[in-house]
């Protein structure tokens, strides 16, 4: 099952049959104090800068979200939208609970894009799915139901179907809509990564489906967040995950090294040729 996004002049392509996609998620305040000031300011050069450096280290989607106390959500993220568009040309996604910011976005947005996200409960299902649907969006669905975050695997994979089963009655293919089985920190509970990838395999298995992670969140609150984010990352790429919104510069390579260890990489080549630019991508940040 492929999902497809596009921009003006690129298709991205989502599947378990595909290289891996990452979607950049850096174009987002929440934790980034710098990015919520320069949007306080106006300041679009900085919102530029994050939309280059992403693509540059690989990002194949970019995230966009501008939840930030103070401003006019509406007009910005149609700014932001129009910035990102003006450097770089890969697929949107547009990431916002509120549905007027969703539809403010997806105006700016060209060809395909991506909204994040909806999730199982009844009032987000009536409100979102319709501006997917008259769009012609594609949709991030989280396992999310009326009751809040399952705690199960099989719980999880019902606020999946939940999801699949309303878009279908207006018309929204399942390959439209990528399940995020959602990732809790293991320093609050420590089976929470195995829930998440079993849900990932359940989602693979029942409904087909692509599955979306945001991954970083499984090391919250606990030091080397990093390898714990890449070990983690891995195991659910393995696991049938076929795109996630992380950070191009930190997780790259990792997913690049684990496309390469499931035959996804014909001669190594995507593996090489972003090592090399990995590599000259250092020597420059380093020398600014």
């Amino acid at each position: 099952m492929h999902t497809i996004l596009k921009s003006e002049g690129r298709e991205v392509i989502i599947g378990i049959d595909k290289p891996f996609v990452m979607i950049g998620e850096k174009i987002n305040p929440t934790g980034l104090k710098k990015l919520g000031a320069a949007l306080l300011e106006g300041n679009m050069e900085y919102v530029k800068q994050l939309a280059r450096r992403q693509v540059d280290w690989g990002a194949d989607v970019l995230d966009i979200n501008v939840g930030q106390p103070g401003i006019d959500e509406i007009a910005m993220i149609q700014k932001v939208v129009e910035s990102v568009l003006s450097v770089v040309d890969v697929p949107l996604c547009i990431d916002s609970n509120e549905p007027k910011i969703l539809e403010a976005g997806l105006r700016i947005a060209r060809g395909k894009p991506l909204v994040n996200s909806v999730n199982g409960e009844k009032k987000q299902l009536s409100g979102i799915l319709p501006i997917v649907k008259d769009r012609g969006a594609a949709v991030i669905g989280l396992t999310i139901d009326d009751n809040g975050i399952p705690a199960s695997a099989e719980k999880r994979l019902a606020a999946a179907s939940t999801i699949v089963e309303q878009a279908a009655r207006i018309g929204i293919p399942i390959e439209d809509i990528i399940i995020d089985p959602l990732v809790m920190t293991v320093g609050a509970d420590s089976k929470a990564a195995t829930i998440t990838l079993e849900t990932i395999r359940l989602v693979r298995e029942k409904l087909g489906a692509n599955i979306n992670l945001g991954a970083s969140n499984v090391s919250f609150g606990l030091p080397d967040r990093p390898s714990i984010n890449s070990a983690f990352l891995s195991l659910a790429i393995q696991a049938g995950a076929t795109c996630s919104i992380t950070d191009p510069v930190k997780l790259g390579s990792t997913v690049r090294a684990t496309d390469l260890l499931l035959g996804r990489d014909g001669n190594s080549i995507r593996f090489l040729k972003y090592f090399r630019s990995a590599e000259k991508l250092r020597e420059q940040e380093a020398v600014k």
